[in-house]
């Protein structure tokens, strides 16, 4: 009986222990997720996307480079506005067929 007392609490530490190691692992799931979708990473990429379109274009030769480079960073911006309401749709009918 004593045995089995034992083997009943190291089990439920062993338990405990998953447990705890599974939040953490959900804590950083979830920063990630929320980082994805931050509003600071999409202005982080879009000036990243600008700067980096504006250098390129300056040494192609393209004229109005500074203007130019807008084209690739608002394709960026728009498609970060659009893709969550396409994927909100696509997951509803998704679901309306299951």
């Amino acid at each position: 009986m004593i045995w089995y007392t034992f083997y009943t609490e190291e089990r439920l530490k062993k338990i405990e222990n998953e447990l705890l190691i599974i939040k953490e692992r959900n804590k950083k799931v979830e920063a990630d997720k929320a980082w994805e979708t931050s509003t600071t990473r999409i202005i982080l990429i879009v000036l990243i996307t600008y700067v980096f379109a504006s250098i390129i274009m300056y040494f192609i030769g393209v004229k109005s480079y500074l203007l130019n480079a807008l084209v690739p960073t608002l394709g960026y911006f728009l498609s970060t506005i659009s893709i969550p309401q396409i994927k909100k749709f696509w997951i509803s009918k998704r679901i309306n067929k299951i």
